[in-house]
């Protein structure tokens, strides 16, 4: 994993790169050709953060919602279910409400761009607030399905007090309107719920990628519409970047598509290092951050990249049971060995100064570098 690659043949050249590589497409940002820059993002980037995926049995936040005895997970953001029962929701909001996490490197270098005048804007999926957080101006910022930035009364829309909301997810209870009794309207955070609307500033901005000069997509799986047709809205001459676990969508496909497989922090680290950017970004990441945060982000990077380490050494196995069967002429059996990854993509030395911990991130990709060249 954390290779660049292309599914487009090798013999198309292309258009706006010299090439299809980080290397090439740092040349282009730093040639000028890229001042408007728009970025779409996904959970992926909020990996290292630690947020927790309420799919996932491993965590506590799974836990909590199933003891609630919820019809299925995603019940909890389903705006009929929310009217009859809120409780859910806000044992749910306790566990992910803004402040208890902290920004990714990869949150960083989006801002990075913002400050260098080069963000057009800012596309996310992810409704934890760190891409303000990080220091990206609103301006920017397209929070397709809403966030935790603001609430207000589901009947009236009455806005509600930050403090107040505060306070009672901090106790994991439900808010009624200020303007109660005149209004008892339960109080909801401003994320779009099923059955809900995108925000009209999603279709408002959506065109800003019709004049994209460079496109970077990252951690986003491109499954939920309207928001996986972005990256296609970006003209052909317009090189896109995908970070990710995995090739989504169409990237990949067109001409000066590069791909950049494997952790988002790790990618976004080497596109840092081509531009000459990565000791900024790493001074910028643990000053916000702090030596504590930084370190478990670290140390959480490294146990992801051994465990695709591990899948990999799992799958090669296999392969060569396979092929041992086959040549031993049990071909039924050999079918039935390979079974499905059970991987989940989504799932640092300590620093007393940056060095230190720049050392050992690097090591992380050159480990994830060699894996995948094996």
């Amino acid at each position: 994993m954390g290779q660049e690659q292309s599914v487009i043949d090798d013999d198309t050249p292309p258009k706006s790169l010299a090439d299809r590589s980080l290397a090439a497409v740092a040349d282009y940002i730093k040639s000028g050709k890229a001042r408007r820059i728009v970025v779409m993002t996904g959970a992926g980037i909020s990996t290292a953060a630690g947020i927790p995926d309420f799919r996932s049995p491993e965590t506590g936040l799974y836990a909590n919602l199933a003891a609630l005895d919820l019809p299925e997970p995603e019940a909890v953001f389903d705006l009929h279910f929310f009217k009859q029962n809120p409780k859910p929701f806000y044992v749910l909001a306790k566990d992910l409400y803004p402040g208890n996490f902290y920004p990714t490197v990869s949150h960083v270098f989006i801002s990075m761009l913002a400050e260098k005048g080069l963000l057009c804007q800012l596309y996310t999926q992810n409704i934890d607030c760190l891409e303000r957080a990080a220091g990206i101006p609103s301006e920017l910022i397209v929070e397709a399905h809403g966030s935790f930035a603001g609430q207000r009364c589901i009947e009236c829309k009455t806005a509600y007090p930050e403090n107040l909301m505060r306070e009672h997810v901090a106790r994991a209870e439900v808010p009624r309107c200020i303007r109660y009794p005149e209004c008892s309207g339960l109080v909801k955070p401003d994320i779009v719920f099923f059955h809900e609307a995108l925000p009209s500033l999603f279709y408002e901005r959506m065109d800003l990628t019709i004049s994209a000069d460079l496109a970077l997509v990252m951690g986003t799986s491109l499954q939920v519409h309207p928001f996986a047709g972005l990256p296609n809205m970006v003209p052909d001459r317009a090189p896109r970047v995908l970070f990710n676990m995995e090739r989504v969508g169409t990237l990949g496909s067109q001409a000066d598509d590069v791909l950049v497989l494997g952790d988002c922090d790790t990618g976004v680290r080497k596109l840092a290092d081509e531009l000459g950017w990565r000791d900024e970004l790493e001074e910028k990441w643990r000053a916000l951050v702090g030596h504590k945060e930084a370190k478990r982000q670290l140390q959480g990077m490294k146990k992801r990249i051994e465990g695709i380490q591990d899948e990999v050494s799992r799958l090669a196995d296999e392969v060569e049971e396979v092929l041992r069967l086959g040549h031993d002429g049990s071909a039924d059996e050999a079918n039935s060995v390979i079974q499905p990854p059970s991987r989940d993509p989504e799932k640092e030395k300590s620093p007393e100064d940056g060095q230190e911990d720049r050392q050992e991130a690097r090591t992380g990709e050159a480990e994830e570098k060699d894996q995948a060249e094996t």
